[in-house]
């Protein structure tokens, strides 16, 4: 007997895909955001180099991560409408969500083996983790439409992200125990590797079995899809004409396609600041030791996740009292004091400090901004192009984050300079959301 679906709007389907943070977050707190960055940087430390030979040249550090990472946001542009697409005709989105959700995982797993010696396989692995992390969440954000109804948006999308917040936090807590007690966990220096490095890859493998283990809750509930009709020819490109159709839509949508390219402008620095926060403290900050510098990094991250859950749920109760768009506003502005406030951090308070005042806002802005976009569409069963659309705008505004902000680093040698560029994206972003709401010419 086949088991009986949970209606939309319910409780039990509400949970299930919120649940879905609580199992992929890990990933962006523990790998993004914490501990890869720390192992990154101990690996060229440890080496005492600060360039590496790949592809035939020299390149510092920071600007090669932050290029790996723009080619994949790159492939994650070009391979998040294909999926849509062909999720759309086949109707079983859930079968793409799981796919890349294993990839990531698999890809975390396989950070064990990251050295400067298998420099490649690591960066592959770096890349994959990102492309199977932020596919399966651009899938799972196209459902929110399709499980909630909208006055449940803004409730839902901010629970998602507490849960992140919250099982993250559990994991990285775990991480940071073997971290800095390794022996307490049997983990001893050997084959020439420290024990507080092995500690560290053995926290990718355990990100690697979390996501996989927690997904299984969402799989048993999330629906399939639904089903397109009529006639399925050129499935592979259909994805990329939705975009197109979806761009069409947008010409008689104006409050939608105002409020996606202030979305465009200040989420390019949002994600950006995210993916590198961690590799400017680790470079820019006066830790003193080693164990100084690796201790603060996992705090300073932790008291973001912490700070984090309040502000997400802070900010949903600020966008019902004052509406979606006002709220962003707002927190824009704090955004771009927050970027002057950066360039001129020095000591490890400082770097607290920081941390807290980015957790009230980091969680609020995602979470609003997910479900604005939702509440803004019009009337329509084909939310995976829409939020394909979406994603699509969100990785290429990422791409173009990453690249310039590792361009002016490697161009000026500091990455103070590229905090102030990032505060520039914020004030336009608030100047293009000042205009969502103005009624049309």
């Amino acid at each position: 007997m086949a088991r009986a679906l949970a209606l939309k709007g319910s409780k039990k389907l509400l949970n299930a895909w919120a649940f879905y943070d609580w199992a992929n977050s890990v990933y962006s707190l523990v790998i993004s955001s914490a501990i890869f960055p720390i192992f990154y940087g101990a690996l060229f430390r440890v080496a005492e180099i600060e360039k590496v030979t790949i592809f035939g040249g020299e390149i510092a550090r920071a600007p090669l991560i932050s290029y790996v990472t723009s080619l994949a946001f790159v492939f994650i542009a070009i391979i998040t409408p294909l999926v849509s697409g062909i999720a759309d005709y086949l109707g079983n989105k859930k079968i793409f969500l799981k796919f890349f959700c294993y990839l990531g995982a698999a890809s975390c797993i396989g950070l064990y083996w990251f050295s400067l010696e298998n420099i490649y396989f690591g960066l592959v692995c770096y890349f994959f983790g990102l492309v199977g992390f932020w596919v399966s969440f651009a899938i799972n954000n196209s459902y929110l439409p399709d499980i909630a109804f909208p006055e449940q948006q803004d409730k839902v999308s901010a629970k998602g992200f507490s849960l992140g917040y919250i099982g993250s936090v559990i994991l990285l807590v775990f991480n940071l125990a073997m971290v800095m007690q390794p022996a307490v966990f049997g983990i001893t220096d050997s084959g020439g590797e420290v024990a507080e490095i092995k500690a560290m890859k053995y926290s990718f493998i355990s990100v690697g079995i979390w996501w996989i283990l927690f997904s299984q809750y969402t799989f048993l509930h999330l629906p399939k899809g639904y089903k397109r009709e009529g006639a399925r020819t050129n499935i592979v490109l259909n994805g990329f004409r939705e975009l197109q159709s979806v761009w069409k839509q947008l010409g008689s949508e104006t409050r939608l396609k105002r409020y996606l390219g202030a979305f465009f402008v200040y989420s390019m620095a949002v994600q950006t600041i995210m993916l590198i926060a961690t590799y400017f403290g680790e470079e820019e900050i006066n830790w003193g030791t080693d164990s100084e510098r690796t201790t603060g990094l996992i705090i300073s991250i932790l008291v973001i996740q912490i700070v984090a859950i309040l502000g997400a749920t802070v900010t949903a109760f600020a966008s019902k009292a004052y509406g979606n768009i006002k709220t962003l506003i707002v927190i824009n502005i704090f955004w771009i004091l927050l970027c002057v406030y950066a360039y001129f951090l020095q000591t490890p308070m400082d770097f607290y400090i920081a941390a807290g005042l980015v957790g009230i806002v980091m969680g609020g802005i995602q979470a609003l901004s997910r479900s604005t976009y939702s509440k803004f569409l019009p009337e329509t069963t084909d939310t995976t192009s829409f939020f394909s659309f979406y994603d699509v705008a969100e990785k290429i505004g990422i791409v173009i984050g990453t690249f310039l902000y590792g361009a002016i680093a490697q161009l000026t040698g500091s990455m103070r300079d590229s905090t102030i560029f990032l505060g520039l994206f914020f004030l336009v972003g608030v100047l293009l959301l000042l205009r969502v709401n103005k009624p049309k010419k």
